[in-house]
Protein backbone atom coordinates (compact mmCIF):
# COMPACT_ATOMS: atom_id res chain seq x y z
CA UNK A 1 0.00 0.00 0.00
CA UNK A 2 1.19 3.13 -0.77
CA UNK A 3 1.49 6.10 1.48
CA UNK A 4 -1.51 8.16 -0.01
CA UNK A 5 -3.87 5.46 0.39
CA UNK A 6 -2.93 4.77 3.91
CA UNK A 7 -3.58 8.10 4.58
CA UNK A 8 -6.92 8.00 3.22
CA UNK A 9 -7.28 4.42 4.50
CA UNK A 10 -6.56 6.17 8.07
CA UNK A 11 -8.91 9.32 7.40
CA UNK A 12 -11.99 6.94 7.11
CA UNK A 13 -11.58 5.48 9.85
CA UNK A 14 -10.44 8.42 12.09
CA UNK A 15 -12.20 11.97 12.30
CA UNK A 16 -10.38 13.38 15.36
CA UNK A 17 -7.83 15.46 14.13
CA UNK A 18 -5.36 15.33 17.33
CA UNK A 19 -5.37 11.87 16.93
CA UNK A 20 -4.62 12.15 13.11
CA UNK A 21 -1.29 14.02 13.97
CA UNK A 22 -0.71 11.62 16.87
CA UNK A 23 -0.38 9.07 13.44
CA UNK A 24 1.24 11.47 11.88
CA UNK A 25 4.11 11.71 14.33
CA UNK A 26 4.18 7.87 15.27
CA UNK A 27 4.68 7.72 11.10
CA UNK A 28 7.59 10.15 11.45
CA UNK A 29 9.37 8.43 14.49
CA UNK A 30 9.02 4.88 12.70
CA UNK A 31 10.16 6.27 9.55
CA UNK A 32 13.20 8.15 12.04
CA UNK A 33 14.13 4.61 13.45
CA UNK A 34 13.50 2.49 10.00
CA UNK A 35 16.61 4.88 8.72
CA UNK A 36 18.73 4.47 11.74
CA UNK A 37 18.11 0.60 11.73
CA UNK A 38 18.15 0.47 7.88
CA UNK A 39 14.66 -1.06 7.24
CA UNK A 40 11.96 -0.34 5.50
CA UNK A 41 11.41 3.00 5.98
CA UNK A 42 8.38 2.82 3.87
CA UNK A 43 7.07 -0.34 5.54
CA UNK A 44 7.54 1.13 9.24
CA UNK A 45 6.09 4.26 8.04
CA UNK A 46 3.02 2.57 7.13
CA UNK A 47 2.79 0.75 10.51
CA UNK A 48 3.55 3.91 12.30
CA UNK A 49 0.81 5.75 10.17
CA UNK A 50 -2.03 3.11 10.65
CA UNK A 51 -1.27 1.56 14.11
CA UNK A 52 -4.45 3.54 15.68
CA UNK A 53 -6.51 3.09 12.70
CA UNK A 54 -9.53 1.42 15.13
CA UNK A 55 -9.11 3.75 18.29
CA UNK A 56 -12.33 5.67 17.19
CA UNK A 57 -14.36 2.27 17.07
CA UNK A 58 -12.61 0.52 20.33
CA UNK A 59 -11.35 3.71 22.45
CA UNK A 60 -13.92 2.33 25.27
CA UNK A 61 -12.92 -1.23 24.90
CA UNK A 62 -9.02 -1.49 25.26
CA UNK A 63 -9.36 -5.14 24.72
CA UNK A 64 -10.30 -4.85 21.02
CA UNK A 65 -7.99 -2.20 20.39
CA UNK A 66 -5.23 -2.85 17.75
CA UNK A 67 -7.23 -6.66 17.37
CA UNK A 68 -9.72 -4.66 15.16
CA UNK A 69 -7.08 -2.50 13.49
CA UNK A 70 -5.35 -5.53 12.96
CA UNK A 71 -8.01 -7.04 10.91
CA UNK A 72 -8.57 -3.84 8.84
CA UNK A 73 -5.08 -3.82 7.96
CA UNK A 74 -5.27 -7.67 6.86
CA UNK A 75 -8.35 -6.82 4.94
CA UNK A 76 -6.83 -4.35 2.89
CA UNK A 77 -3.73 -6.64 1.99
CA UNK A 78 -1.27 -5.31 4.48
CA UNK A 79 2.18 -7.16 4.86
CA UNK A 80 1.66 -9.80 7.67
CA UNK A 81 4.51 -8.27 9.60
CA UNK A 82 2.52 -4.70 9.79
CA UNK A 83 -0.30 -6.48 10.84
CA UNK A 84 1.22 -7.89 13.49
CA UNK A 85 3.15 -5.03 15.31
CA UNK A 86 0.12 -3.17 14.76
CA UNK A 87 -1.43 -6.08 17.26
CA UNK A 88 1.26 -6.04 20.05
CA UNK A 89 1.69 -2.47 20.36
CA UNK A 90 -1.27 -2.77 23.05
CA UNK A 91 0.15 -4.38 25.97
CA UNK A 92 -3.34 -5.18 26.77
CA UNK A 93 -3.37 -8.01 24.68
CA UNK A 94 0.11 -9.76 26.58
CA UNK A 95 1.62 -11.03 22.67
CA UNK A 96 5.56 -11.33 22.48
CA UNK A 97 7.67 -8.24 20.58
CA UNK A 98 9.13 -10.23 18.24
CA UNK A 99 10.72 -8.39 15.71
CA UNK A 100 12.64 -5.33 15.38
CA UNK A 101 9.39 -3.60 13.66
CA UNK A 102 7.43 -4.72 16.97
CA UNK A 103 9.20 -3.08 19.65
CA UNK A 104 9.67 0.04 17.42
CA UNK A 105 5.89 0.50 17.30
CA UNK A 106 5.98 -0.39 20.45
CA UNK A 107 8.00 2.73 22.41
CA UNK A 108 7.54 4.95 19.25
CA UNK A 109 3.64 5.22 20.46
CA UNK A 110 4.02 7.15 23.53
CA UNK A 111 6.78 8.86 23.09
CA UNK A 112 5.25 10.90 20.47
CA UNK A 113 2.75 12.45 23.58
CA UNK A 114 5.48 13.15 25.83
CA UNK A 115 7.37 14.97 22.77
CA UNK A 116 3.93 17.19 22.38
CA UNK A 117 3.81 17.64 25.73
CA UNK A 118 6.79 19.36 25.67
CA UNK A 119 6.11 21.19 22.79
CA UNK A 120 3.35 22.52 24.37
CA UNK A 121 4.31 23.58 27.72
CA UNK A 122 6.72 26.16 25.78
CA UNK A 123 5.24 29.58 25.26
CA UNK A 124 6.13 29.26 21.45
CA UNK A 125 4.11 26.33 21.18
CA UNK A 126 6.70 24.15 18.75
CA UNK A 127 8.28 21.75 18.26
CA UNK A 128 11.87 23.22 17.50
CA UNK A 129 11.66 25.10 20.96
CA UNK A 130 12.61 21.86 22.80
CA UNK A 131 15.50 19.61 22.89
CA UNK A 132 16.42 16.41 24.01
CA UNK A 133 18.07 17.34 27.77
CA UNK A 134 14.57 19.21 28.49
CA UNK A 135 12.85 16.32 27.35
CA UNK A 136 14.98 13.20 29.52
CA UNK A 137 14.49 16.24 32.42
CA UNK A 138 11.32 15.85 31.83
CA UNK A 139 10.64 12.16 31.27
CA UNK A 140 11.32 11.57 35.26
CA UNK A 141 8.67 14.39 36.22
CA UNK A 142 5.51 11.99 36.85
CA UNK A 143 3.07 14.69 36.56
CA UNK A 144 4.08 15.60 33.12
CA UNK A 145 2.57 14.01 29.78
CA UNK A 146 1.06 11.49 32.76
CA UNK A 147 -0.50 9.50 29.27
CA UNK A 148 3.01 8.79 27.87
CA UNK A 149 3.51 5.84 29.74
CA UNK A 150 7.31 5.66 30.24
CA UNK A 151 7.92 2.17 31.17
CA UNK A 152 6.52 1.52 27.18
CA UNK A 153 8.85 4.16 26.24
CA UNK A 154 11.80 2.98 27.91
CA UNK A 155 11.42 -0.43 26.13
CA UNK A 156 13.71 1.06 23.62
CA UNK A 157 16.37 -0.18 25.45
CA UNK A 158 14.52 -3.88 23.57
CA UNK A 159 15.93 -1.95 20.07
CA UNK A 160 19.27 -1.51 21.71
CA UNK A 161 18.66 2.46 21.98
CA UNK A 162 19.83 4.37 24.91
CA UNK A 163 16.62 6.51 26.02
CA UNK A 164 18.76 9.56 24.79
CA UNK A 165 19.06 8.02 21.51
CA UNK A 166 15.56 6.86 21.17
CA UNK A 167 14.60 10.66 22.54
CA UNK A 168 16.76 12.67 19.83
CA UNK A 169 15.89 10.14 16.72
CA UNK A 170 11.94 10.54 18.00
CA UNK A 171 12.66 14.44 18.28
CA UNK A 172 14.18 14.80 15.15
CA UNK A 173 11.55 13.08 12.86
CA UNK A 174 8.46 14.95 14.14
CA UNK A 175 10.59 17.74 14.16
CA UNK A 176 10.47 17.10 10.54
CA UNK A 177 7.05 17.70 10.26
CA UNK A 178 6.46 20.01 12.56
CA UNK A 179 4.21 21.67 10.18
CA UNK A 180 1.73 19.02 9.56
CA UNK A 181 1.76 18.79 13.53
CA UNK A 182 0.97 22.45 14.02
CA UNK A 183 3.63 22.48 16.04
Amino acid sequence: MQREAALDLLQKYIKTTNLVKHCLAVEAVMRGLARYFAQDEEKWGLAGLLHDIDYEQTKDDPQRHSLLGAEILEQHGLPEDVVYAVKVHNHAHGLPRLSLLDKALYCADPVTGLIVAGALIKKEKSLAAIDVPFLLNRFGEKSFARGANRQQIATCAELGLELEKFLDISLTAMQDIAREMGL
